[in-house]
Protein backbone atom coordinates (compact mmCIF):
# COMPACT_ATOMS: atom_id res chain seq x y z
CA UNK A 1 0.00 0.00 0.00
CA UNK A 2 2.80 2.14 0.60
CA UNK A 3 4.11 1.43 -2.77
CA UNK A 4 0.75 2.43 -4.20
CA UNK A 5 0.76 5.96 -2.26
CA UNK A 6 3.64 7.11 -2.87
CA UNK A 7 2.77 6.33 -6.75
CA UNK A 8 0.13 9.00 -6.24
CA UNK A 9 2.17 11.46 -4.37
CA UNK A 10 4.72 11.75 -7.43
CA UNK A 11 1.24 12.53 -9.52
CA UNK A 12 0.86 16.78 -10.35
CA UNK A 13 -2.19 16.58 -8.47
CA UNK A 14 -2.86 18.52 -5.13
CA UNK A 15 -5.52 16.06 -3.42
CA UNK A 16 -2.97 13.43 -3.58
CA UNK A 17 -1.13 14.92 -0.60
CA UNK A 18 -4.16 13.56 1.87
CA UNK A 19 -4.44 10.41 2.48
CA UNK A 20 -8.16 10.09 2.56
CA UNK A 21 -7.70 10.92 -1.13
CA UNK A 22 -5.78 8.63 -2.05
CA UNK A 23 -8.12 5.81 -0.53
CA UNK A 24 -11.03 7.65 -1.99
CA UNK A 25 -9.26 7.57 -5.85
CA UNK A 26 -8.19 3.46 -5.20
CA UNK A 27 -11.69 2.75 -3.74
CA UNK A 28 -13.06 4.60 -7.41
CA UNK A 29 -10.86 2.69 -8.74
CA UNK A 30 -12.06 -0.27 -7.65
CA UNK A 31 -15.94 0.49 -7.86
CA UNK A 32 -15.75 1.48 -11.30
CA UNK A 33 -15.17 -1.43 -13.01
CA UNK A 34 -17.10 -3.93 -10.43
CA UNK A 35 -20.44 -1.74 -11.02
CA UNK A 36 -19.20 -2.08 -14.79
CA UNK A 37 -19.39 -5.71 -14.71
CA UNK A 38 -22.61 -6.06 -13.01
CA UNK A 39 -24.34 -2.97 -14.90
CA UNK A 40 -23.68 -4.63 -18.42
CA UNK A 41 -26.03 -7.52 -17.53
CA UNK A 42 -28.39 -5.64 -15.95
CA UNK A 43 -29.06 -3.47 -18.32
CA UNK A 44 -29.11 -6.45 -20.47
CA UNK A 45 -31.26 -8.25 -18.48
CA UNK A 46 -33.80 -4.69 -18.15
CA UNK A 47 -32.99 -4.73 -14.34
CA UNK A 48 -31.69 -0.88 -14.49
CA UNK A 49 -34.32 -0.86 -10.76
CA UNK A 50 -33.25 -3.46 -9.22
CA UNK A 51 -30.34 -2.12 -7.81
CA UNK A 52 -31.80 0.64 -6.78
CA UNK A 53 -34.30 -1.58 -4.79
CA UNK A 54 -31.80 -2.83 -3.43
CA UNK A 55 -30.06 0.20 -2.08
CA UNK A 56 -33.55 1.01 -0.70
CA UNK A 57 -33.48 -2.10 1.35
CA UNK A 58 -30.25 -1.26 2.52
CA UNK A 59 -32.37 0.53 5.34
CA UNK A 60 -34.32 -2.40 6.45
CA UNK A 61 -30.90 -3.90 6.87
CA UNK A 62 -29.46 -1.53 9.10
CA UNK A 63 -32.90 -1.34 10.92
CA UNK A 64 -32.19 -4.95 11.28
CA UNK A 65 -28.80 -4.90 12.53
CA UNK A 66 -30.14 -2.15 15.18
CA UNK A 67 -32.44 -4.42 16.49
CA UNK A 68 -30.10 -7.22 16.44
CA UNK A 69 -27.56 -5.02 18.33
CA UNK A 70 -24.50 -5.32 15.63
CA UNK A 71 -22.03 -2.60 16.09
CA UNK A 72 -21.79 -2.64 12.37
CA UNK A 73 -24.90 -3.16 10.11
CA UNK A 74 -22.97 -4.34 7.08
CA UNK A 75 -23.89 -8.13 7.79
CA UNK A 76 -27.40 -7.71 8.36
CA UNK A 77 -27.79 -4.85 4.90
CA UNK A 78 -25.91 -8.57 3.18
CA UNK A 79 -28.62 -11.29 4.50
CA UNK A 80 -31.78 -8.55 3.94
CA UNK A 81 -30.31 -7.78 0.49
CA UNK A 82 -29.45 -11.04 -0.57
CA UNK A 83 -32.91 -12.03 0.37
CA UNK A 84 -34.78 -9.87 -1.02
CA UNK A 85 -33.07 -9.82 -4.14
CA UNK A 86 -33.84 -13.90 -4.33
CA UNK A 87 -37.53 -12.91 -3.67
CA UNK A 88 -37.75 -10.10 -6.33
CA UNK A 89 -36.42 -13.14 -8.74
CA UNK A 90 -38.90 -15.45 -7.54
CA UNK A 91 -42.05 -13.29 -7.71
CA UNK A 92 -40.36 -11.96 -11.35
CA UNK A 93 -40.45 -15.55 -13.11
CA UNK A 94 -43.80 -16.07 -11.54
CA UNK A 95 -45.29 -13.95 -14.65
CA UNK A 96 -47.91 -12.41 -12.49
CA UNK A 97 -47.41 -8.92 -12.83
CA UNK A 98 -44.63 -6.43 -15.08
CA UNK A 99 -41.53 -6.70 -13.95
CA UNK A 100 -40.72 -2.88 -13.34
CA UNK A 101 -44.02 -3.33 -10.71
CA UNK A 102 -42.67 -6.21 -8.79
CA UNK A 103 -39.24 -3.92 -8.19
CA UNK A 104 -41.31 -0.79 -7.41
CA UNK A 105 -43.18 -2.76 -5.09
CA UNK A 106 -40.59 -4.20 -2.81
CA UNK A 107 -38.13 -1.47 -2.88
CA UNK A 108 -40.68 1.10 -1.71
CA UNK A 109 -41.84 -1.88 1.32
CA UNK A 110 -38.37 -2.62 1.97
CA UNK A 111 -37.61 1.52 2.20
CA UNK A 112 -39.97 2.25 4.31
CA UNK A 113 -39.94 -0.35 6.42
CA UNK A 114 -36.41 0.47 7.43
CA UNK A 115 -37.37 3.44 7.95
CA UNK A 116 -40.12 3.07 10.63
CA UNK A 117 -37.93 0.56 12.15
CA UNK A 118 -34.61 3.26 12.80
CA UNK A 119 -37.60 5.83 13.24
CA UNK A 120 -39.34 4.03 15.92
CA UNK A 121 -35.73 3.50 17.91
CA UNK A 122 -34.58 6.96 17.25
CA UNK A 123 -32.02 6.34 15.00
CA UNK A 124 -33.05 7.33 11.59
CA UNK A 125 -31.03 10.75 11.81
CA UNK A 126 -27.70 8.51 12.75
CA UNK A 127 -28.24 6.81 9.88
CA UNK A 128 -29.40 9.30 7.06
CA UNK A 129 -25.58 9.77 5.89
CA UNK A 130 -26.05 6.40 4.35
CA UNK A 131 -28.44 8.72 1.61
CA UNK A 132 -26.24 10.28 -0.06
CA UNK A 133 -22.73 8.42 0.88
CA UNK A 134 -18.93 9.89 1.43
CA UNK A 135 -16.22 7.89 -0.18
CA UNK A 136 -13.99 10.26 1.54
CA UNK A 137 -14.45 7.91 4.57
CA UNK A 138 -12.93 4.58 2.85
CA UNK A 139 -10.56 3.29 4.94
CA UNK A 140 -7.67 0.69 4.08
CA UNK A 141 -9.48 -2.29 5.11
CA UNK A 142 -12.61 -1.15 3.14
CA UNK A 143 -10.37 -0.70 0.25
CA UNK A 144 -9.53 -5.01 0.75
CA UNK A 145 -13.08 -5.56 1.17
CA UNK A 146 -14.14 -3.98 -2.20
CA UNK A 147 -10.97 -5.44 -3.83
CA UNK A 148 -12.37 -9.12 -2.38
CA UNK A 149 -15.73 -8.22 -3.73
CA UNK A 150 -14.43 -7.24 -7.06
CA UNK A 151 -12.74 -10.75 -7.41
CA UNK A 152 -15.08 -12.61 -6.65
CA UNK A 153 -17.77 -10.75 -9.59
CA UNK A 154 -14.75 -11.59 -12.05
CA UNK A 155 -14.23 -15.35 -11.25
CA UNK A 156 -18.16 -15.71 -11.34
CA UNK A 157 -18.34 -13.83 -14.67
CA UNK A 158 -15.31 -16.41 -15.64
CA UNK A 159 -17.82 -19.52 -14.85
CA UNK A 160 -21.05 -17.92 -15.80
CA UNK A 161 -20.33 -15.28 -18.61
CA UNK A 162 -21.78 -17.43 -21.41
CA UNK A 163 -24.86 -18.82 -19.13
CA UNK A 164 -25.55 -15.15 -18.13
CA UNK A 165 -25.63 -13.88 -21.46
CA UNK A 166 -28.07 -16.87 -23.07
CA UNK A 167 -30.22 -15.93 -20.56
CA UNK A 168 -29.96 -11.76 -21.43
CA UNK A 169 -31.39 -13.28 -25.44
CA UNK A 170 -33.61 -15.73 -23.96
CA UNK A 171 -34.55 -17.59 -20.48
CA UNK A 172 -36.73 -20.45 -22.78
CA UNK A 173 -33.85 -20.94 -25.19
CA UNK A 174 -31.39 -20.50 -22.08
CA UNK A 175 -32.90 -23.92 -20.44
CA UNK A 176 -33.07 -26.03 -23.79
CA UNK A 177 -29.86 -25.36 -23.75
CA UNK A 178 -29.01 -27.14 -19.63
CA UNK A 179 -28.64 -23.68 -18.58
CA UNK A 180 -29.86 -24.05 -14.94
CA UNK A 181 -31.90 -21.11 -15.73
CA UNK A 182 -32.64 -20.01 -12.05
CA UNK A 183 -29.38 -21.12 -9.94
CA UNK A 184 -27.58 -18.71 -12.48
CA UNK A 185 -30.44 -15.74 -12.36
CA UNK A 186 -29.81 -16.26 -8.17
CA UNK A 187 -26.06 -16.11 -8.08
CA UNK A 188 -26.48 -13.28 -10.30
CA UNK A 189 -28.68 -11.05 -7.63
CA UNK A 190 -26.88 -12.08 -4.81
CA UNK A 191 -23.66 -10.94 -6.21
CA UNK A 192 -25.49 -7.53 -7.08
CA UNK A 193 -26.67 -7.31 -3.64
CA UNK A 194 -23.23 -8.46 -2.51
CA UNK A 195 -22.04 -5.06 -4.38
CA UNK A 196 -24.43 -2.63 -4.25
CA UNK A 197 -24.84 -3.38 0.05
CA UNK A 198 -20.67 -3.34 0.50
CA UNK A 199 -20.79 -0.13 -1.63
CA UNK A 200 -23.27 2.03 -0.32
CA UNK A 201 -21.68 3.11 2.45
CA UNK A 202 -19.75 4.84 0.09
CA UNK A 203 -21.24 5.63 -3.07
CA UNK A 204 -24.74 6.47 -1.10
CA UNK A 205 -28.13 4.97 -1.66
CA UNK A 206 -29.95 7.92 -3.56
CA UNK A 207 -26.02 7.19 -5.96
CA UNK A 208 -25.93 3.95 -6.06
CA UNK A 209 -28.11 2.89 -9.14
CA UNK A 210 -26.61 5.80 -11.05
CA UNK A 211 -23.06 4.63 -10.96
CA UNK A 212 -24.31 1.38 -11.79
CA UNK A 213 -26.23 1.74 -14.70
CA UNK A 214 -25.32 4.53 -16.70
CA UNK A 215 -21.81 3.99 -17.67
CA UNK A 216 -23.16 0.46 -19.11
CA UNK A 217 -25.83 2.86 -20.48
CA UNK A 218 -23.66 4.93 -22.35
CA UNK A 219 -21.57 1.58 -23.44
CA UNK A 220 -24.19 0.41 -24.98
CA UNK A 221 -25.39 3.53 -26.74
CA UNK A 222 -21.66 3.33 -29.03
CA UNK A 223 -21.14 -0.36 -28.95
CA UNK A 224 -22.31 -3.76 -30.67
CA UNK A 225 -20.34 -6.46 -29.75
CA UNK A 226 -20.65 -8.23 -26.39
CA UNK A 227 -16.62 -8.02 -25.45
CA UNK A 228 -16.28 -3.99 -26.50
CA UNK A 229 -19.71 -3.65 -24.40
CA UNK A 230 -17.89 -4.64 -21.09
CA UNK A 231 -14.38 -3.05 -21.83
CA UNK A 232 -16.28 0.18 -22.75
CA UNK A 233 -18.40 0.00 -20.03
CA UNK A 234 -15.40 -0.23 -17.57
CA UNK A 235 -13.70 2.84 -19.28
CA UNK A 236 -16.35 4.63 -18.83
CA UNK A 237 -17.22 4.07 -14.75
CA UNK A 238 -13.22 4.38 -14.47
CA UNK A 239 -13.46 7.81 -16.41
CA UNK A 240 -16.37 8.74 -14.77
CA UNK A 241 -15.25 8.14 -11.19
CA UNK A 242 -12.11 9.54 -11.43
CA UNK A 243 -12.60 12.69 -13.00
CA UNK A 244 -15.61 13.04 -11.15
CA UNK A 245 -13.78 12.91 -7.81
CA UNK A 246 -11.05 15.19 -9.57
CA UNK A 247 -13.96 17.64 -9.72
CA UNK A 248 -15.06 17.29 -6.38
CA UNK A 249 -12.40 18.55 -4.96
CA UNK A 250 -11.48 21.34 -7.51
CA UNK A 251 -15.59 22.42 -6.84
CA UNK A 252 -15.76 21.09 -2.44
CA UNK A 253 -18.80 19.16 -3.84
CA UNK A 254 -20.40 16.35 -2.85
CA UNK A 255 -18.09 13.16 -4.74
CA UNK A 256 -20.71 10.72 -5.83
CA UNK A 257 -22.96 13.74 -6.89
CA UNK A 258 -20.24 14.77 -9.59
CA UNK A 259 -19.62 10.93 -9.91
CA UNK A 260 -23.36 10.55 -11.18
CA UNK A 261 -23.39 13.63 -13.50
CA UNK A 262 -19.70 12.58 -15.12
CA UNK A 263 -21.55 9.23 -15.82
CA UNK A 264 -24.56 11.35 -17.24
CA UNK A 265 -22.80 13.41 -19.38
CA UNK A 266 -20.99 10.44 -20.98
CA UNK A 267 -24.35 9.20 -21.34
CA UNK A 268 -25.71 11.98 -23.10
CA UNK A 269 -22.60 12.43 -25.55
CA UNK A 270 -22.37 8.36 -26.47
CA UNK A 271 -26.15 9.01 -27.12
CA UNK A 272 -25.57 11.89 -29.65
CA UNK A 273 -22.88 9.95 -30.76
CA UNK A 274 -25.00 6.90 -31.38
CA UNK A 275 -28.10 8.94 -33.68
CA UNK A 276 -25.53 10.46 -35.68
CA UNK A 277 -24.38 6.91 -36.44
CA UNK A 278 -27.76 5.71 -37.40
CA UNK A 279 -28.58 8.75 -38.97
CA UNK A 280 -25.40 7.54 -41.26
CA UNK A 281 -25.99 4.41 -41.75
CA UNK A 282 -29.77 5.51 -42.92
CA UNK A 283 -29.07 7.59 -45.47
Amino acid sequence: MELIYGFLEMLPFEMFQYDFMKNAFLASALIAPLFALLGTMAVNNKMAFFSDALGHSAFTGIGLGVLLGLDDPLLAMLAFGIFLGLVITKVKAANLVSSDTVISVFSSAAMALGIVILSARGGFAKYSAYLIGDILTVGQGDLLVILVVLLLAYAMWAVFYNRLLLLCVNRSLAASRGVRVMLTENLFVAMVAVAVMVSIRWVGILMINSLLILPAAAARNITTGARSYHWTATAFGLLSSLAGLGLSYSLGVSAGAMMVLTAAALFFVTYLIGKRRKLDIGL
